[in-house]
């Protein structure tokens, strides 16, 4: 039996393998991937992160500095790689976990092949696995082609096609960025899309969030200049930005069969609607706890369940920890996840 096993094998799960680690925890990871890299691997092959390789890094061990500003989908699945192989954390893959049972003071893990056993869990499956698609009047009549985000991977499939790009964040306006140079795009927005200085990245995101969440445990409250949902405008976007591409129209009323009506009455036709709306957390397998709630969250203190003792959650945002859903970020909540784990298992030996 474990004293811990980590559902998950991305950023999050790693980071807290480091602590677990250094705690001196016996633990396993249990990875739905094929291979290392977590969800950074089914991302669009163009992306690349808004902050720099020493911005954007795990506990304990810098990222490669790379030969561009801002590190591409492939170094950051190259660095979860070596991160995994340098402080040698245990995996098993591919495992797709279905279900999480408590058995007394234990946990059941059951999986796709087997079941495993341990003292504690930590989940760290994030939210790619689970992409949000809005519920919109008309959608399932819609003849053309829809996907997610989750789905894009690089714009040739859409080459001369008219496209809608749905979404106002960094996903919707790299995206939009890509595809306008050989698609007929039209990029949708609740509003009008906000942008950051060109000379700030994400690392000023970072920066304003943290004199947030510090002012929140003071009871106080800061208001940065600009918002946490302000686009970084790495090169593509800037470069789009000079085409003249970044032009937004509000959400259409519904679809038709052929395409989308605006809210002025007239229709357009549609080959494709591409969407960047966003995750919601990956918790199906925490089902048989009786955890969810009806957001489809968990209730925590920090990242430790209210509900059911012996479990956690990391990086699913900031419910479970400040930006605890970044590669920066996530270290904060994953060292203290271990910490709690370490103190809850020594109490229960001194139980029994």
């Amino acid at each position: 039996m474990y004293d811990t096993i980590v559902i998950g094998g991305g950023q999050s799960a790693l980071a807290t393998a480091y602590f677990l680690r250094r705690e001196g925890l016996e633990y396993l990871l249990l990875d739905k991937q094929p291979a290392a890299g977590g969800a950074w691997q089914q991302y669009w092959e163009s992306l690349r992160l808004f902050s720099p390789a020493d911005a954007s890094s795990l506990p304990g061990w810098l990222m490669p500095r790379s030969e561009h500003t801002y590190p591409s989908r492939n170094e950051v699945v190259s660095y979860l790689q070596q991160y995994e192989e340098r402080y040698k954390i245990p995996v098993e893959r591919p495992v797709q976990v279905t279900a999480v049972h408590q058995e007394g003071a234990h946990f059941l893990v059951q999986a796709d092949q087997e079941a495993y056993q341990a003292k504690t869990i930590v989940s760290a499956t994030g939210s790619f696995q689970n992409p949000y698609i809005p519920p919109y009047p008309g959608r399932e009549l819609f003849r053309g082609v829809q996907i997610h985000a989750a789905a894009y991977q690089n714009p040739e499939p859409f080459r001369d096609k008219k496209v809608l790009v749905v979404g106002g964040g960094n996903s919707g306006a790299q995206i939009l960025a890509e595809l306008s140079k050989t698609a007929h795009t039209t990029w949708v927005t609740e509003n009008e899309p906000s942008f950051l200085p060109d000379d700030v990245d994400g690392r000023y995101l970072f920066s304003i969030a943290s004199k947030i969440w510090e002012a929140k445990k003071r009871g106080e409250t800061f208001v940065p200049r600009g918002s946490l949902g302000d686009i970084v405008l790495v090169e593509p976007v800037k470069e789009a930005r000079e085409r003249g591409a970044l032009l937004a129209r509000r959400p259409f009323n519904n679809f038709t069969e052929e395409g989308v009506r605006w809210p002025d009455g007239t229709t357009e036709y549609v080959d494709a609607v591409i969407w960047c709306t966003g995750y919601r957390p990956a918790l199906e397998h925490l089902a048989p706890l009786a955890v969810l709630e009806a957001d489809g969250k968990v209730l925590t203190r920090g990242t430790r369940s209210q509900k059911v003792n012996g479990l956690w959650l990391v990086g699913y945002g900031s419910w479970t920890g400040f930006a605890s859903a970044t590669l920066i970020g996530v270290g904060r909540s994953s060292r203290q996840t271990a910490a709690e784990i370490k103190k809850y298992l020594q109490q229960d030996s001194h139980k029994n």
